[in-house]
């Protein structure tokens, strides 16, 4: 059992950070926030709008540029540290969604890109003259199932062609740039399912409206997400990333990292919550006596509290054992599955504790609720996790 997991003797060298790692980054990243209030997402949500000046701010900072290395403009910092910038920007009420993507696209592109494609885009992309937002790889007939992705890219010269549909990608419309997942050799023609895909770095500004249209796609959240439609779109061949037909093991290679990240966030998320949650329930009186006193509001907060550090720490040594090079299939998906559990605990408390108020926009409840929840099923749904659990943790049947 455990095949994803590092030894117990290589797991012994791996020090794991407790209490507030990183204050100054935390600090900085709070007061950016502190310029984007409840407000300003109430507003663009009615909008329907882009974060673009949320993004910015965080571009300034070099946030968004946290993991790419110095050499290329970036920051360089660990794992951990573009963790915790997420984790405080939910944390602050704020949402990292607009934005997110960039720190685990770009891995791809910096593991597995030719020297001279990292020199071309990644220092653009540090400095905030490019955008890459947007990750082509679920379709609507194959959802989870990527290895039976529809999406062809035939090779026609020095160029590819492609042909096909990608949906719920986010951030396509704001984007420059987009890590496309196509199949360049037919699934009967592979040994394996998994052999036959490639990566592309498509850039969107070349493409639209020459083979390929973007269509908003309205959502439960204010996520941009959105409809993409290849028809002939040529993508130069200078842009496929690493070999042909390896696509499927570099992106898989950037899963654990996405995992991480996105867990950060629904840490934040049940930060906020409780917090929001706790203030409230010591503050609202009903019947001459502070409705936190009740123990049917109290315990759920207190629950999810506990939840919530249990998270922290599976998330913690998951980035531990990421950035020591360690294998950490297992602690970042089990660090997702918590994570996101415990903020959807802690959303529900929220929610039930501000009663009737929970509904009102203003006070920001309802908007963070419906956010904690696609953690339950984006990027990765809580019973894949669980098959993935079942089947390469406990050594089970798999189960589908």
């Amino acid at each position: 059992m455990g095949s994803h997991q590092a030894s117990a003797a290589d797991q012994a060298g791996v020090s794991i950070p407790l209490g507030e790692d990183y204050p100054d980054i935390r600090e900085s990243v709070r007061r950016i926030c502190q310029d984007f209030p409840g407000k300003y997402w109430r507003d663009l949500e009615a909008r329907e709008a882009y974060p673009s000046e949320f993004v910015q701010a965080m571009t300034d900072a070099g946030y968004l540029a946290a993991l790419i290395p110095e050499e290329y403009g970036g920051a360089g910092l660990p794992l951990r540290a573009a963790s915790i910038i997420l984790e405080e920007i939910h944390a602050e009420g704020c949402s990292a969604a607009a934005a997110h993507a960039q720190m685990y696209i770009m891995g791809t592109l910096l593991r597995h890109g030719s020297e001279e494609q990292k020199r071309r885009y990644l220092p653009k992309i540090a400095s905030g003259e490019l955008r890459l937002q947007a990750f082509g790889v679920t379709e609507p007939t194959t959802g989870s199932d990527t290895t039976r992705l529809k999406t062809r890219a035939l090779r026609d010269g020095d160029h590819y062609v492609i042909h096909g549909q990608k949906v719920w990608t986010s951030r396509a419309l704001y984007s420059d740039l987009m890590l496309l997942l196509a199949r360049t050799t037919p699934l009967d023609e592979v040994k394996k399912k998994t052999e036959g895909l490639s990566v592309f770095l498509v850039d969107i500004r070349e493409c639209l409206g020459k083979g390929l249209e973007i269509r908003p796609l309205k959502a439960m959240t204010n996520h941009n997400t959105t409809e993409v439609f290849f028809e002939g779109a040529r993508v130069p061949a200078e842009n496929l990333i690493g070999e042909e037909g390896k696509g499927f093991r570099y992106i898989l290679d950037g899963m654990n990292a996405e995992r991480i990240l996105v867990s950060s966030e629904s840490i934040g998320d049940a930060r906020w919550f409780i917090r929001t949650a706790s203030k409230y329930a010591s503050e609202r009186v009903v019947f001459n006596r502070p409705i936190g006193q009740n123990q049917g509001i109290q315990f759920p907060i207190a629950r999810a509290y506990a939840e919530t550090q249990a998270a922290d720490l599976m998330l913690r040594k998951a980035a531990a054992l990421f950035e020591a090079g360690l294998p950490c299939g297992d602690d970042a998906n089990i660090a997702k599955l918590l994570a996101s559990e415990a903020s959807w605990h802690a959303a529900e408390a929220c929610m039930q504790t501000h009663g009737g108020f929970g509904y009102a926009r203003e006070y920001d409840v309802e908007r963070k609720w419906r956010e904690a929840r696609i953690q339950q099923i984006a990027p990765i749904s809580t019973n894949m996790v669980l098959a993935y659990i079942g089947e390469h943790v406990l050594g089970m049947p798999r189960s589908y």
